[in-house]
């Protein structure tokens, strides 16, 4: 397994993102947002199969149903190095796949400028704390730092239901459970209901896809537990009309009803290349205030984004408002602001 160790290593100590073994090209690995090649070798059908292999061998998971189905998600430890996180899939009838790198340690919220009001939210006691963004937005980390947080800080059964692992959280004040779905658990719902006879107090849901887990998810926050919830949606009001729409009309107003009620805050991220070179996240935040909960309830979203440019004092702030800030600290550029804004001619007059 020494090309595979060599590569997994190479990745670390370049502190990159992800490991690109795909035939045609060589091994890659992805750098601040930037493909470079770590090898001058280009990869053939034989050798990504036989990197692939090892990544089975060792992580010790069969490679059967990869084979059988053509995709497959996982992650593995080594140790000593870091945690990685696997997407296999085939491509032009050879086997492929992406590997995220995770470190051990979870970062530190400062050092990757998570502000302190994304962090206040580990003090919600109840109720649904719901984070969107598109894949590769930062979600996870900044949950992990919440999770990190809650169990440094409260005496609490925390249960994590994700697809796969990424960040191990060893217990602190609180008692840390965590479930890798199709590992420990067969899927989201069937986790997120027995894990309501498990004592929780906070419920991190890696998902939230169908009526059904959305359902039981807000029950579980009805019932007095801190859910924190993923959507992969952009922005608080899609993310708050997918849930609404994935309910049949007939239904949709009596989740209108519940949401309105348990939802305390919206958190929407993205990751922005910052003046350096490297990538920093900007985030819309929504708490969910009396005024909003009246337009959830009455479907009335398309009136959100106003009660949140109107919630500042609130601790409240838009995207466009976030990058604003942090063009205002130099972090960003002004062509970065405006490429990454929701309504960018709005903002250009602020970006001097």
């Amino acid at each position: 397994m020494a090309d595979l160790q060599k590569y997994l290593e190479q990745a670390v100590n370049d502190q990159a993102s992800d490991l690109f073994i795909v035939a045609g090209g060589p091994i890659s690995e992805k750098l601040d947002g930037h493909i470079h090649p770590i090898d001058e070798k280009r990869l053939l059908p034989p050798d990504t199969e036989a990197l692939i292999r090892e990544i089975y061998a060792m992580s010790g998971r069969s490679i059967s149903h990869y084979l059988e189905t053509g995709d497959d998600d996982f992650s593995f430890a080594v140790p000593g190095l870091a945690r990685f996180r696997v997407n296999t899939y085939k491509q032009r009838n050879s086997l492929a796949a992406v590997v995220r790198v995770v470190s051990f340690d979870i970062p530190d919220h400062n050092s990757i400028h998570i502000p302190d009001q994304v962090m206040g939210l580990a003090d919600i006691t109840s109720g649904m704390i719901l984070f969107t963004g598109t894949a590769g937005s930062g979600k996870s980390t900044t949950q992990a730092c919440i999770i990190d947080r809650i169990n440094r800080t409260r005496d609490c059964h925390i249960i994590t239901l994700e697809d796969p692992i990424e960040y191990l959280h060893k217990n602190q004040r609180s008692i840390v459970s965590q479930r890798e779905i199709a590992i420990d658990t067969a899927d989201y719902l069937s986790a997120l209901r027995a894990c309501l006879r498990q004592a929780p107090d906070v419920i991190l849901l890696g998902e939230m896809r169908d009526p059904e887990t959305i359902r039981t998810a807000i029950t579980a926050a009805e019932t007095g537990h801190t859910v924190i919830a993923t959507m992969h949606t952009k922005g608080a009001v899609n993310a708050i009309d997918r849930v609404i729409d994935s309910f049949s009309g007939a239904h949709q107003a009596q989740i209108r009803f519940q949401l309105a009620t348990v939802l305390k805050t919206v958190v929407s991220q993205q990751m922005v290349p910052d003046v350096d070179g490297n990538v920093i996240p900007a985030f819309e935040l929504m708490h969910v205030n009396s005024a909003i909960k009246g337009m959830i309830r009455d479907n009335k979203n398309h009136q959100i984004e106003n009660a949140i440019i109107a919630g500042r004092s609130e601790g409240m702030i838009t995207m466009d408002n976030s990058l604003l800030e942090l063009y205002k600290k130099g972090l960003i550029t002004k062509d970065t602001a405006l490429s990454y804004a929701n309504h960018p001619d709005q903002i250009s007059k602020h970006l001097i």
